[in-house]
């Protein structure tokens, strides 16, 4: 069985599965990292911009290297924040079915939930991470993304105020049945 961790950048995915790696002896494989990989090491913005901005793109990437991953066993998969939306042609997010289905296939989709303000925060002027959105604050952007994320979600943890060991004990006492 995998551990699929989704939700908005900056929730602390990524640090939360290293340290439920440690708790669990599972690896931890990262989907915009395998993304990044698969692209010749560039980073997201990097290859956004080599898109012009083409999001659609960039989740057909995307669910290539889910589709990779849900093929495996074992795993805790670290979501890129965007997991749960694909792209229409004009442009709009829309639920991604076909990679949520994939990571329910082998596994549990658990959503880290965040006040939207303080994620928002976060993540503010990191040149690391591209716009998501032309019209949309990061904010507004992460709400609109909030349904989409507990439609996905198996299970939901609120990470407000908590540190990532503290996640991590948490899911893996939450998860235990299922290990």
């Amino acid at each position: 069985m995998n551990i699929a961790l989704i939700g908005a950048r900056g929730v602390g995915k990524s640090k939360v599965a290293r340290q439920l790696s440690c708790l669990i002896k599972r690896p931890v494989l990262s989907t915009d990292l395998l993304i990044c990989y698969e692209q010749g090491g560039r980073s997201i913005a990097e290859i956004i911009a080599a898109y012009r901005g083409n999001w659609a793109a960039f989740r057909d990437m995307e669910y290539e290297v889910v589709a990779k991953v849900s093929a495996l066993d074992g795993l805790i998969i670290d979501c890129g924040g965007g997991v749960v939306v694909d792209v229409d042609a004009y442009g709009e997010e829309y639920f991604s079915q076909r990679k949520i289905d994939l990571l329910r296939r082998q596994g549990r989709v658990i959503w880290l939930r965040c006040d939207p303000a303080l994620l928002a925060q976060r993540t503010a002027n990191d040149p690391r991470r591209p716009a998501l959105h032309s019209s949309l604050t990061a904010e507004q952007l992460i709400r609109q993304r909030a349904p989409l994320y507990e439609q996905a979600a198996d299970q939901i943890i609120d990470t407000d105020g908590l540190t990532s060991r503290t996640i991590a004990s948490q899911l893996q006492r939450s998860l235990n049945p299922f290990l």
